[in-house]
Parts: structure tokens; C-alpha cells; sequence
């Protein structure tokens, strides 16, 4: 039986509008803006220049770095422009400007595959890195760099059906629309680990989704294990899921696989499918548009470097002036500011928030020590302290409270009466604690 893992909260779910309604497919849009970098580790260097003409799923970015992963034109059509343009991140990267010649004119013929027996972990993990995998719940961690570092480590996988945070409904409707995908990106893991079987984690406000996919595995199918968890914010962190699901922790600095574990994400096992089985590189991205400004709130299959605000065109535009429009979701999304930024690898949700959907206003914020972000917090941090020293700049006891173990999930945030800002905090003195590292080691 599942266990449960520290801290978490309730937050409401808001998932029924886009949940009830299948993934749609919009028309490509007239440019695409591709960003050389959207995925954790070193940033791509362009491979085309102003003029090129450039196929469907080519690659047009790369990088040597052992943490990165090659990007992919998600139309055909002539590069227009190489520049700094608006990102998810609230910078301006460098990016690939595609204007589209809606041919989709492919890169070549797809290297399609109906039996992976004789494949290496090696040479599925290069097969998934020429495809530009990475972590498609919101972390993009190259998939290609997780598998190896996890090599002769790993004695578990699990596939994280959890989708914890509100709003996001894009990985449930993957689950119930490309269960088979799912199921055979599972299996790749398996076969990667030399593993008896993997394990399917889906909260249980999804139950719809759990028995679909157990109706798709044969009754003597013993390599999938799908298992119900109950419903609790953040679920779905991988050093969370591990917990319930194995009982294991991972300890302070440490990863999944210092404890024997690996977690992937359902649509990356999906997408895992799809680029070892059929040669598909990753153009496209299903992407949850919510939120009770939106005219009609629904998931969308979009290409890569589609704008926000054809997202937005495509569900009817407003139905009323948004406070705040996010990427991703409430409690660990990043407001935007313009909404020519484009969809990236890590875009699962784009939301436009209401006054009532953004919480109440405080004039003065203060924390009253009431304790309640302690006891919410699920790595047993101390938010209370760690704030009080961020504000102060004092970094050595910043350092001593274990900040950089802090997921930044927003539960002390959203549990706070005081309105504290206190995950941007925590953001913001570990950006000041590793240039102090940094300094340091270059003396």
C-alpha cells in the first residue's frame, strides 16, 4: 500500500473545465518562436541562420554539454530571424524565428522501429537525446542525462501520473488519450533498468484514467504496476513520490538515484515511445489553457514556440480582463508579462487568473510565527527562519537550514496568513548563495 509523504496541503483543484473536454489541435501558427534554450543545463547554439529554409523536426539547435538537449524546428518554413526574443522566463533569449509554410515538409524519413529487443540502455538513451527529450511535467530536465547518471543505480522506475498541481489536466487527458504510448514508454524504462517491472503513480482524483489504463495492460502483464494515491499537493515532486510510493527518502543534496529510484513524467514516457518506436522528434506539446478569465478553458496540442496569445485566440480569448496571466500552474507557475513569449518544452499550463482567483491583497505583510508554513512545508524545512535570514542577507545561515533542498512547491506561500512572499525569497538566496560558492572556488 502506498504511504504518504511530510507536510503538503489542499489546495482546490479548479481541474473539471478543461478535464471533460478531449485534446484539441488548433492550426499551426504563422511564426514560431523557438528559444535556444528551454530545458535545465547549457543553453543550444543555433545551427541555422537568417534565410535557411528548414524541415519539420530538424534539428536547428545543439549543444556538446553533457546536460542539454537539441531543439527541433516544430514547422517547416524559412528561418526570418536569429535574436533575443521574449521567454517564459521574463528574459529575452536567443531564438530560432521560423516563418511557417504550413507544409509541414518533413526532415527526412522517420527511423521506425517494431522491436527494440537488441537496443542497449546506451543506445536507447542516444536514440531519446537526438529526439530532444526532456522532463515534460515542468522540470525539463534532459531525459537522456537522468537515465545515465542513473545507470547501475536504479531499482526502481516510477511514472508520475500524480498531476497534483490545480488547474493542469494536460498529463490526465494524455493518460486517457495515448494510454498505449504510456504503457510502451514504461516499458522502454523497464527494458533501460533491467527492471521486473515499473510502477504508474495516479492520484486518485483521476480514477477514470487509473482504470483506463489498467483495462489497456493484458491480465498477465505483471511489468506494469499501476497503483492509486491519495490526493495531496505536492504529490507529484519526485522526491515526494518517491516517498509515498517506496517509503524511501532522498536525504539532504541528494537524488532519486542515490536511493535506488527514478521518476519520469507520463507524457516523457509517452514522448519516450514515440521517438524510440516511430523516429518522432519533440515538436509538439499538449498544454492545459485555464483559468476563469479564459472564454473556454481546454488542452491543446500545440507546436513548440507557438506564442501564448494564440493559445489564448484558440479557446476564445477572454471573457473578462485577467489580474495575471502564469506559466504553468498557481502554485509554482511564473507570471508573464508578455504574451508574444512562446510555448517551451516545460509549458504544460498557461493560465489567465480573475481578482478572485489571485487571493486577497495585504497591505503590510508580517509573519506572525504561527508555524503553519513549518508543518506544510514537505521536506521538513523551516521557511519561518529561512525568510527571516534571506531578508537579513545573512547566506551562512541561509546555507546551515538546507535552502537548496527547497522544491519550491508554494506550500508555505499559499498557507502563509501573513502573505509572505516566501518562495521567491528562497529563490532569490539561492541565486545569492551559489554566486557565493562560485566566488569562492574562484579565489
Amino acid at each position: 500500500m502506498p504511504g504518504k509523504f511530510f507536510g503538503g496541503v489542499h489546495p482546490a483543484q479548479n481541474k473539471s473545465d478543461s478535464a471533460k473536454k478531449e485534446i484539441r489541435t488548433p492550426r499551426s501558427p504563422e511564426i514560431v518562436v523557438i528559444p535556444m534554450s528551454m530545458h535545465v543545463g547549457a543553453q543550444c547554439r543555433p545551427l541555422v541562420g537568417k534565410g535557411d529554409y528548414v524541415a519539420l523536426g530538424q534539428i536547428i539547435g545543439d549543444s556538446d554539454a553533457p546536460v542539454s538537449a537539441p531543439i527541433h524546428a516544430s514547422v517547416s518554413g524559412t528561418v526570418v530571424a536569429v535574436e533575443a526574443r521574449p521567454h517564459p522566463s521574463g528574459s529575452r533569449v536567443l531564438s530560432v524565428v521560423i516563418a511557417n509554410d504550413f507544409k509541414d515538409t518533413p526532415a527526412g524519413d522517420p527511423d521506425v522501429r517494431t522491436d527494440v529487443s537488441d537496443l542497449s540502455p546506451e543506445s536507447i538513451a542516444d536514440i531519446i537525446r537526438s529526439a530532444g527529450i526532456v522532463g515534460l511535467g515542468g522540470a525539463a530536465f534532459p531525459t537522456h542525462a537522468k537515465i545515465r547518471s542513473g545507470l547501475g543505480k536504479v531499482d526502481t522506475v516510477i511514472i508520475n501520473g500524480a498531476e497534483c498541481e490545480p488547474y493542469i489536466t494536460s498529463g490526465y487527458r494524455g493518460m486517457l488519450e495515448n494510454g498505449d504510448e504510456l504503457l510502451g514508454g514504461a516499458r522502454i524504462f523497464r527494458k533501460i533498468y533491467g527492471l521486473e517491472s515499473v510502477t504508474i503513480a495516479i492520484e486518485d482524483n483521476k480514477a477514470d484514467a487509473i482504470r483506463h489504463l489498467k483495462r489497456l495492460l493484458p491480465s498477465s502483464d505483471n511489468s506494469i504496476r499501476i497503483i492509486s494515491l491519495k490526493t495531496r499537493y505536492p504529490q507529484g515532486a519526485e522526491k515526494q513520490l518517491i516517498q509515498t510510493v517506496t517509503g524511501r527518502q532522498v536525504p539532504p543534496g541528494g537524488l532519486p538515484a542515490d536511493v535506488g529510484c527514478a521518476v519520469f513524467n507520463t507524457d516523457t514516457a509517452a514522448a519516450v515511445y514515440r521517438a524510440v518506436y516511430n523516429g518522432v522528434p519533440l515538436t509538439q506539446k499538449v498544454v492545459t489553457v485555464a483559468g476563469s478569465a479564459v472564454a473556454s478553458p481546454v488542452n491543446l496540442r500545440v507546436r513548440i514556440g507557438t506564442p501564448f496569445s494564440e493559445l489564448f485566440s484558440a479557446c476564445g480569448g477572454f471573457k473578462e480582463t485577467p489580474r495575471k496571466i502564469v506559466m504553468g500552474g498557481p502554485m509554482t507557475g511564473l507570471a508573464q508579462h508578455d504574451l508574444s513569449a512562446p510555448v517551451i518544452k516545460g509549458t504544460n499550463c498557461i493560465l489567465a487568473l480573475s481578482d478572485h482567483e489571485c487571493g486577497r491583497a495585504v497591505s503590510e505583510r508580517a509573519c506572525i510565527r504561527c508555524g503553519r508554513c513549518i508543518e506544510a512545508c514537505p521536506m521538513r524545512l523551516m521557511p519561518m527562519l529561512m525568510y527571516a535570514y534571506e531578508q537579513k542577507g545573512d547566506l551562512d545561515e541561509l546555507e546551515k537550514l538546507n535552502v537548496t533542498d527547497c522544491i519550491e512547491c508554494g506550500c508555505c506561500g499559499y498557507i502563509c496568513p501573513g502573505r509572505l512572499h516566501l518562495v521567491q525569497s528562497f529563490k532569490t538566496g539561492k541565486k545569492k548563495l551559489a554566486e557565493k560558492r562560485a566566488k569562492e572556488a574562484a579565489r
